[in-house]
């Protein structure tokens, strides 16, 4: 019996791991890598067209099924790729290993053909990041590798030299006690007592949560129930946060609506719970803050803190709701919903006056008419940019659906890779890109990859022929913008004559339908909507101060869209405030 490779040894433990996939671009220092993933019936190869495409992709299954999942690039130019798409899924906290193929072992450190030092490259993105030079190493470092990523919720790479990885493997144990999961964290009885007692003294308390709270809504609602506080969150939090939630306030930050802001700075204590919320200028400075969260090193990151607590959201809250007195006076969070609900009337008639009669179209118009027409369980993935604006406004969750971007690392092109990853652990669940033109056209080049599997994914593509976001940023900087404007191109023909189903739409009468059949349509599939380019606003009162940056008292509103279903949750929370 032959001894097993390098490369199969690490492919065997790929598997134990529960890794289904691997995706990436073959190239000769991968070729052992790739051809024993060709000889096991238990992991596939996902042939994309750009590694970064990989990476993303990779992300993106992690993050739908909780599993650790695998891409992998050749050696110099070939594992590059893969590096934006992996900073992506660090910063998403999705478990993924990268196999990062090097030059020959002989030739690292000689200026060798394609030489880089992807151990040294991939540090900045990853929990851990090492070279195995020689048979030994393995199995420790494979194993090393994917306990890190799955304990700490993140990246590993290994990067592999191709003559290595068709070495022989010593003769080791393989199996893994392996850690399926991130452990649960309960903070201290000490900051526990303390969080109690800043709770019990403070008269208005607010909640602002991020995608911490994932797990934990039930817990999060009973605990805004005991002490009456209004619930806001981050975009990240929103798909989790916001369903069933009769405390909701809204968004808080850039993109932000209703009256999250007001509850935050308005409260005597705001309580940040698994946040590692960006935006310092949207925090308040002059109110008691908490912060709770399972990263220890994101505590008081971004901004002064009164009591950072260590521990996982879901509970911290089942250990705290208990032990906190409980409140009745409800006037702090009826005001909150009511100028949430006020906030949200002021602007849900953008999308709803005139709507079949402008062209180009509304993009808020077909946001709003994609959330009624998707399933209750589909996936969204999100182009950064007005994507971004789009989901965060019209994207209704239910505690079924997701929504997945790069909201944290913030890159573009990244929905419609992301797509092929969520759709291949399910072909039968309803996946749908939201991309912009700008992000589709980077990255277009795996379009086909999803054709070439004949996933079901439907690429929604808000074709308003620019940069739109980027002319926001520049219109508020105070300069005209410049470099963001493409040439209308019909993406629709492009994707027909790659083999796939495309629709083009520029009269918003043909907005349902157009979408209905593309929805409906059993293959891949890609509706082209000419949308305005036009279709964003700076706050309505211009400032100096404004035209420099984004103040606060104004730009928590910046986009003057509407709002989509979130008006019928705010009017259906206001039933729940007390008659006199």
């Amino acid at each position: 019996m032959s001894m097993a490779t390098v490369a199969e040894q690490l492919v065997d433990l790929l598997v134990q791991a529960g890794v289904r996939r691997i995706y990436g671009v073959v190239g000769d220092s991968l070729n052992p890598v790739t051809d024993a993933v060709r000889r096991s019936s238990e992991i596939e190869w996902v042939q994309v067209r750009h590694e970064e495409a990989a990476a993303f992709a990779a992300g993106a299954e992690a993050q739908i099924t909780g599993r650790l999942t695998a891409c992998a690039g050749s050696c110099g130019p070939g594992n590059l790729h893969l590096i934006n798409g992996l900073f992506d899924a660090h910063r998403s906290m999705a478990p993924v290993v990268a196999v990062a193929a090097h030059i020959p072992s002989e030739d690292i450190g000689t200026a060798y053909f394609q030489e880089t030092h992807p151990d040294r490259l991939f540090v900045e993105c990853s929990h851990y990041s090492e070279m195995i030079s020689n048979p030994e190493q393995m199995p420790q470092v494979a194993q090393i590798a994917i306990q890190t990523a799955i304990g700490r919720s993140g990246v590993s790479v290994i990067s592999l030299p191709g003559d290595v990885a068709g070495m022989e493997a010593p003769r080791k144990r393989t199996e893994m006690a392996l850690v399926s999961r991130p452990p649960t964290v309960r903070p201290g009885e000490a900051e526990l007592d303390r969080l109690v007692e800043i709770v019990d003294e403070a008269e208005r308390v607010t909640l602002f949560c991020g995608s911490g709270a994932a797990e934990a809504h039930d817990e999060v609602m009973a605990f805004a129930d005991r002490v009456q506080a209004p619930v806001g969150h981050a975009l990240r939090g929103k798909e989790w946060i916001q369903y069933d939630n009769p405390f909701d306030v809204g968004m808080s930050g850039l993109l932000g609506y209703g009256a999250a802001y007001e509850a935050m700075h308005e409260c005597d204590l705001l309580i940040l719970l698994g946040t590692d919320f960006p935006y310092r200028p949207f925090l308040p400075d002059d109110v008691k803050i908490v912060q709770v969260d399972v990263r220890p090193e994101n505590l008081g990151r971004r901004s002064r803190l009164d009591l950072g607590v260590s521990g996982d959201v879901g509970e911290t809250l089942r250990c705290l709701t208990p032990r906190v007195s409980r409140k009745t006076d409800r006037r702090f969070l009826d005001r909150m919903l009511r100028k949430h609900a006020d906030a949200l009337e002021k602007v849900v008639a953008a999308y709803t006056t005139d709507v079949e009669r402008h062209k180009p179209i509304h993009p808020e118009y077909v946001a709003s008419v994609l959330d009624d027409e998707t399933a209750d369980d589909a996936v969204f993935t999100v182009d950064t940019g007005m994507c971004n604006v789009w989901a965060a406004r019209y994207i209704t969750p239910n505690g079924r659906r997701r929504v997945i971007g790069s909201f944290t690392h913030g890159s573009m092109a990244n929905a419609m890779p992301q797509a092929i990853g969520a759709q291949l652990p399910d072909r039968e669940r309803q996946v749908v890109a939201m991309a912009g033109d700008g992000g589709f056209s980077m990255l277009m080049g795996d379009f086909l990859t999803i054709i070439q599997y004949g996933l079901p994914v439907k690429v929604v593509l808000f074709n308003n022929s620019s940069l739109s976001m980027v002319d926001l940023e520049m219109l508020v900087a105070g300069l005209p913008p410049h470099g963001t404007e493409y040439p209308d191109v019909d993406y629709a023909a492009i994707a027909r004559a790659a083999g796939a189903h495309g629709v083009r739409v520029d009269d918003p009468k043909a907005v349902r339908s157009g979408l209905r059949e593309v929805l409906d349509h059993d293959g891949p599939a890609l509706l082209d909507v000419v949308t305005d380019p036009n279709a964003l606003s700076v706050p309505p009162r211009i400032t100096g101060q404004q035209l420099t940056g984004f103040a606060l008292a104004t730009s928590k509103m910046v986009l003057q869209g509407g709002v989509g279903r979130m008006i019928q949750l705010a009017r259906s929370n206001l039933r729940n405030i007390p008659r006199p």
